[in-house]
């Protein structure tokens, strides 16, 4: 967010541990970042290395697995318009400003 009001851009900050975020906004962020799932999970977290690793495959059991356990998707995720980056490393929101 830091880079985001350096450079004066307006942004809208969603906090989806607060409001759960749903199946049809996790797709819409996979579409406009142009990536799989698998991209999107925090590979170090608990809740991912506890599941199998055929499950680690499969598209619906990792959004619901980001679903009950927020924690595991990859953040901050910022999108401009029909753009899209997730922010780590921040740097990376320099590619759709």
């Amino acid at each position: 967010m830091k880079i985001l009001e350096k450079e004066q851009v307006s942004f809208r900050k969603i906090e989806y541990f607060k409001n759960q975020i749903s199946r049809k906004e996790i797709n819409n962020i996979l579409n406009i970042l142009d990536i799989g799932i698998e991209d999107l999970i925090r590979k170090n977290e608990l809740e991912f290395k506890s599941i199998n690793d055929d499950d680690k495959k499969n598209k619906n059991i990792l959004i619901e697995l980001i679903l009950n356990h927020p924690k595991v998707m990859q953040r901050p995720v910022i999108i401009n318009d029909k753009k899209g980056v997730i922010g780590r490393p921040p740097e990376n929101i320099y590619k759709i400003l």
